[in-house]
């Protein structure tokens, strides 16, 4: 379940009603995803072979084909990330730089942890989505933030798009942006 928490002053929001609330509020749409019906060993295993990513799909199909006749998806895949990806270090450093895109980032957690950094309306700034397994998020288009990985530095990751040229960001500077 995903937790908030503003940077501003470090508070958090751990119910799962008021985190939907909240992210409501800032036009994020937040949705659950059964995790434990992935077989166990996928559940936990962040270096998967093509055959368990299209086998990851295959479990949320239903949940991928319903998302995207509802929000107009056309093409999605898998995202893999741990100290076993290649340049992994590399790669945070394009995803932690503040940006937007021209079409909604939606990311749908299958295992593992990750951050979403977003900037909220001018009395929120920016606020912490912490995700785990089944969560799934949109930040909409146009909506200032970034990615990074928790602590355990894994996920897996279903990642849909409107566009077939994929994941494109546009740099976004703010100076009022600190990370902490």
């Amino acid at each position: 379940m995903a937790q908030i928490r503003f940077r501003n002053t470090n508070q958090r929001i751990n119910d799962e009603q008021k985190v939907l609330e909240f992210l409501q509020s800032q036009e994020v749409l937040y949705e659950h995803w059964d995790a434990s019906k992935l077989p166990e060993r996928l559940q936990e295993n962040f270096v998967l072979t093509d055959a368990e990513k299209a086998e990851v799909l295959a479990t949320f199909k239903a949940e991928i084909d319903e998302l995207s006749a509802r929000r107009g998806y056309k093409i999605w895949d898998l995202i893999t990330l741990s100290d076993a990806t290649p340049n992994l270090d590399e790669l945070l450093k394009k995803f932690e730089a503040v940006h937007t895109h021209t079409e909604d980032e939606i990311r749908a957690i299958t295992a593992g942890q990750g951050i979403f950094i977003i900037k909220g309306s001018d009395d929120i700034g920016y606020f912490d989505v912490e995700l785990t397994a089944g969560d799934v998020i949109s930040v909409p288009e146009n909506k200032v933030h970034f990615f990074t990985l928790m602590n355990n530095r894994a996920i897996v990751a279903v990642r849909l798009f409107i566009e077939s040229n994929g994941w494109i960001a546009e740099p976004y500077e703010d100076p009022s942006f600190i990370k902490s």
